[in-house]
C-alpha cells in the first residue's frame, strides 16, 4: 500500500499551485549524493517513519455485503499506520525554496481527508477515507535534527506530512448462506397421546396449542373431591 500512497501524494503535491511548472516530485532520501545529482528544482517527500496508530486499532469482524445487502464475506478490521514524510524544496536559492514550500503547503492544507473514491483501487476497495496532516506538532520519537544527521546533510526548512493509511491484515473469508426460513420444532409421537398422533413436525405455536389442550383436559384436584 505504501507505493499507492506515494502516487496519491505525488499527484497532490504536483497539482494545485505547482500545476504546469514541471517541477519534479522525488521520494529518494535527500542525501548529499542525491542533492549533487539533481539538475533542476525538486520537491522531495522522504518517507522517514512508519508506525501503527494504536488509537485506531479495533477488534471483532467487519461484514462485507453485496448489492442486496446480504452478508457474503467477513474480514477483520484494518490496522492503521502513520506514514511520515519529510517534505523539502530544492532549488538554487533559499527564497525559491521558500516559495515552493509555501505552494506545497497551500496545496495540501485543503486535503485533510481524502475520500475513498479519489484513491487508487487497492485503497478504494476498503471504502475508507485517508486522513492527511501537514506541518502539525511532531509526535514521532526521532527529531528532525536526528533525521538530517542520519542523512548526512545540512538542516533545511521542511514540512512534516503524515498520511494515516488502513492496511487489511488478513484476507476476507466467505460467510455462511443467509437464513431464509423460520425455525421448526420437531417432536416425537407419544404413544396414546391423541393430540400428537400422526404429527411429525409442528410449528412452535402448534406445539404450544397442543400442550394447552392437554392441560385443560387433565382432571384438577378440586374436581376429584
Amino acid at each position: 500500500m505504501i507505493h499507492e500512497v506515494d502516487e496519491v501524494l505525488k499527484g497532490l503535491i504536483g497539482g494545485g499551485a505547482l500545476t504546469g511548472t514541471g517541477i519534479d516530485v522525488s521520494f529518494e532520501a535527500p542525501t548529499r549524493d542525491w542533492s549533487a545529482r539533481r539538475t533542476g528544482p525538486v520537491i522531495n517527500a522522504y518517507l522517514y517513519d512508519i508506525r501503527e496508530d494504536l488509537n485506531r486499532r479495533q477488534r471483532g469482524q467487519v461484514s462485507v455485503r453485496d448489492g442486496q445487502d446480504v452478508v457474503v464475506r467477513r474480514r477483520q478490521p484494518p490496522r492503521w499506520f502513520r506514514l511520515s514524510y519529510l517534505v523539502t524544496a530544492w532549488t538554487k536559492t533559499a527564497q525559491d525554496e521558500h516559495r515552493l514550500l509555501s505552494a506545497v503547503l497551500a496545496t495540501l492544507m485543503p486535503h485533510e481527508l481524502l475520500p475513498s473514491d479519489e484513491l487508487p483501487p487497492p485503497l478504494r476497495a476498503q471504502g475508507l477515507a485517508l486522513p492527511l496532516t501537514v506541518a502539525s506538532i511532531q509526535t514521532e520519537a526521532r527529531s528532525l535534527a536526528e533525521i538530517w544527521s542520519a542523512l548526512g546533510g545540512d538542516l533545511k526548512p521542511s514540512l512534516d506530512l503524515v498520511a494515516t493509511v488502513p492496511f487489511a491484515p488478513f484476507p476476507e473469508y466467505d460467510a455462511g448462506p443467509p437464513v431464509t426460513e423460520g425455525a421448526l420444532v420437531r417432536v416425537h409421537e407419544k404413544e396414546g397421546d391423541p393430540a400428537l398422533s400422526g404429527e411429525r413436525a409442528h410449528r412452535p405455536h402448534q406445539v404450544a396449542a397442543a400442550r394447552d389442550n392437554r392441560r385443560r383436559a387433565a382432571p384438577r384436584p378440586e374436581d376429584a373431591r
